[in-house]
This record gives C-alpha cells, sequence and structure tokens, in this order.
C-alpha cells in the first residue's frame, strides 16, 4: 500500500513540473515537444485550441484503444497520468509571456520537462501517449518499439516546421536532448556505478589488495586469453565513480600491464558491493 501511495504522490509531483515547463516555458516561446503533448501543442499553434483539453482527448482515446497491450499496473497509473498532466495543462496554460530568448527557454523547458518525466517513469506510468501507440504497432506487427517510438516523436516535432517554423523547431530538438539527459538523471541517480573488468596474472592478489585497500567486494572469475593461451584471469569491480582514480593506482601497484575496462553501470541492486568501515 505505502508503494501505491509514494508511486501516486510521485505521479503528482511529476505530472505538475511537467505541465508547468509546457505552460510557463513551451509555449509562450513558440517551442514544441515530443508525443502528444507536443501534438496538442502543435495543434494549439494552428488552431488556438487548448491543449489541455486537445492532450486528454487524444490520451483518452489512446489508452482506450491500447490498454490490452500495457501491464495492468502501468494500464492502471497511466489513467491517473494522463488526465493529471491534462489538468495541469488546462489550468495553467495561457498565464505566462515569452521570455525573450527561445533558447534559454528550450534548455531550460527541456532540463524541468526531463525531471518531470523522469519522476512519472520511475513509478512503471507512461504518459498515455505515442509510447502506447508504438507498443500496439509492436503487438500487432511485431515492429521496433524503440524505433517505432522515436519515428511517431520526430514526426510530432518535424510536423513544427510547418507552424514554428525551422529555428524554434531547432530549439526543441535542442530541448528534447536536454530532457533526455534530465529524464537519465532522474532515473539512474546521481549516485552513478562503474563497472571495472582487470584481466590479469595477478587477479586474485588484485582482488585481495582492493578488499583491503578499499573495503569493497571483489569477485574473479577464471580465464582464458585467446591469443596467448595462457590463463589469465579476471577481477570484476564495482565502484562509485569517485573511487576510480584511487583504483587505477592500485591496479597499476599490482599489475601495471592488466588489461583494464571500465564502463557505466546503469543500476546495482540486491547483495552488497561495500562493506561499512569497521568502527
Amino acid at each position: 500500500m505505502s508503494k501505491i501511495i509514494s508511486d501516486i504522490l510521485l505521479i503528482i509531483i511529476g505530472s505538475m513540473i511537467y505541465a508547468l515547463a509546457l505552460t510557463l516555458l513551451v509555449i509562450p516561446n513558440q517551442l514544441a515537444e515530443g508525443g502528444i503533448p507536443g501534438a496538442s501543442i502543435i495543434l494549439h499553434y494552428a488552431f488556438d485550441w487548448s491543449p489541455g483539453i486537445v492532450n486528454f482527448v487524444l490520451t483518452s482515446v489512446i489508452l482506450l484503444v491500447g490498454y490490452r497491450v500495457l501491464p495492468r499496473r502501468t494500464v492502471f497509473l497511466s489513467v491517473l497520468t494522463a488526465p493529471l498532466i491534462s489538468f495541469f495543462i488546462f489550468i495553467s496554460e495561457g498565464k505566462a509571456e515569452p521570455l525573450g530568448d527561445p533558447l534559454v527557454s528550450a534548455i531550460f523547458a527541456g532540463f524541468i520537462i526531463g525531471i518531470g518525466a523522469g519522476l512519472i517513469f520511475r513509478t512503471g506510468s507512461s504518459m498515455g501517449g505515442s509510447s502506447i501507440i508504438a507498443r500496439m504497432f509492436h503487438y500487432n506487427l511485431g515492429w521496433d518499439l524503440t524505433r517505432t517510438n522515436f519515428a511517431l516523436d520526430s514526426c510530432i516535432v518535424l510536423s513544427g516546421l510547418l507552424v514554428i517554423g525551422p529555428l524554434n523547431t531547432m530549439y526543441t530538438i535542442v530541448s528534447l536532448f536536454v530532457g533526455k539527459k534530465s529524464t537519465d538523471l532522474i532515473m539512474e541517480g546521481l549516485d552513478t556505478r562503474k563497472a571495472v573488468s582487470v584481466i590479469s596474472t595477478q587477479a586474485s592478489v588484485l582482488a585481495d589488495e582492493v578488499i583491503k585497500e578499499m573495503k569493497t567486494s571483489a569477485t574473479v572469475f577464471k580465464g582464458y586469453g585467446g591469443y596467448l593461451k595462457e590463463d589469465k584471469d579476471m577481477t570484476y569491480i564495482i565502484i562509485n565513480k569517485f573511487q576510480l582514480m584511487r583504483l587505477k593506482r592500485i591496479i597499476n601497484s599490482v599489475d601495471d600491464r592488466a588489461f583494464v575496462v571500465i564502463h557505466d553501470v546503469r543500476d546495482v541492486f540486491g547483495g552488497s558491493f561495500s562493506w561499512p568501515t569497521k568502527k
């Protein structure tokens, strides 16, 4: 029950942030947006229709048609999210003046939109828009989900060329890029992790040194080098980004000829990759 309540609170906050970014930054500065909210905004520019009402009508129709391809929990949360976004757009539309600098508006609009969308997506909800249409095409025709969603959003944004012109359309693309990064930040968090794979003849020694010096776990995998035809085990370590330089120094001190691969980790859960310092 507490999980549902926290998800509903996140949806309310995320929907409000998302909608206010549209009505206070996007619409007054003649920008556009992807998805169904973007289509509603473009129709507002073209015909002076209320973007809140249009967004509610379009998302309601899409949810009614596409509910079969969504998990039940996503349907429940989306039925809450889509009307909330429309409501917040409706009560705040026409309340702001243009800032006078579309580029700055696009950057901050994208950042704030990304925060709102990230909070919504963290709950497992959708905004009842193009992602559902993409799911329907995937479910019925086998189309690739990501590419279809990208194509739909691109068509909506590019249709703005006819209404807001090429310059503001390019500003909108900047906003979408910033929004994607902002959403990733909310989804993945600020405390990103690094996975470090070290191939070395001193893998066990390195693991012991990492555990001793950094108070973090290390796993050793048995390996075999296909080129040199000799055993070379791999040490696998998960750390936060602030520990990376220290780990590099430890690796160099143990085996300065080790082969090291470092990559970002989107999520870490279960077990424990670090130990608390003993008092």
